[in-house]
């Protein structure tokens, strides 16, 4: 295998677990802090739901992420590469000042920012909308302004209806609130792990997508990035020396619908 590409591999697991360092506490602090669970007990709890996210929920985040740049196979390692020694560079030095980071859009933005130096504007994917859906590039900066809106009026209507509801609760109400707490730490790390693990994924799937090793990014299991990268044999190479597509009778029409909803990072 390519020394480049398993550097480049390397680095998408090092975002990986760089990524938790920021996030994933996030959804077992209230659950430790109040001791409803002890910490070695709250690591295992975040630890299984986030392993289960991504299996259950689907390669989504994945496709976006893997869609966001389009540049040349001869340097889409590098590039990817860079996106991501920049990314983890950034989850360390912020997780060491104690800042709170999104990953995801550290990820994003390194992303594009080596793809301009690579190729120009051309070669990001700056999306816009198809129908009401925004995509590419667009579509995360309108969920990472939306979402600041939407979680603020929620955090404050349950917060309103909890003080409504609780004005005469007594230690009777403790049990079932400590309950309440470690289902929804579960609920935090398995929706933690649907998205946020699926960044690395769409990441390494790029990377063997550029390489040759598999024809299209949907062929990727959301589960097997890394045995992708280890086991599946090369795609076939066309006279062009690029990867020949699927054969018609192998395709099935929701990945060919799948696949002309969204750019994907492929040889131009």
């Amino acid at each position: 295998m390519d020394p480049g590409l398993v550097v480049a591999i390397l680095l998408a697991v090092a975002f990986a677990v760089t990524n938790g360092l920021h996030d994933a506490s996030n959804a077992i602090a209230t659950l430790v802090a109040t001791r409803a669970a002890t910490p070695a007990q709250a690591i295992v709890l975040a630890s299984v739901f986030n392993l289960v996210g991504p299996l259950l929920i689907g390669g989504a985040v994945a496709d976006t992420i893997g869609g966001i740049v389009e540049v040349a196979s001869s340097a889409a390692t590098e590039v990817i590469a860079c996106g991501l020694a920049a990314a983890v560079s950034w989850n360390i030095a912020t997780w060491a000042l104690g800042l709170p980071s999104s990953s995801g859009h550290a990820l994003v933005g390194r992303l594009v920012g080596a793809a301009l130096v690579e190729g120009g504007v051309h070669t990001v994917n700056w999306g816009g909308f198809d129908g009401w859906r925004p995509v590419g590039v667009w579509r995360v900066l309108i969920a990472l302004a939306l979402s600041r809106v939407l979680r603020g009026l929620c955090a404050l209507a349950v917060i309103r209806l909890l003080r409504r509801g609780a004005r005469r609760a007594t230690r009777a109400w403790r049990a079932p609130v400590r309950a309440g707490q470690w289902v929804m730490s579960s609920g935090l790390a398995f929706s933690h792990g649907a998205n946020d693990a699926q960044k690395a994924v769409g990441v390494i799937a790029a990377l063997l997508l550029a390489d040759g090793r598999i024809a299209s990014l949907s062929a990727v299991p959301i589960w097997a990035p890394v045995a992708c990268a280890t086991g599946l044999p090369r795609a076939p190479r066309s006279a062009a020396g690029r990867s020949s597509a699927p054969s018609a009778a192998a395709s099935t029409a929701s990945s060919r619908s799948r696949v002309s909803r969204a750019r994907r990072l492929r040889p131009a």
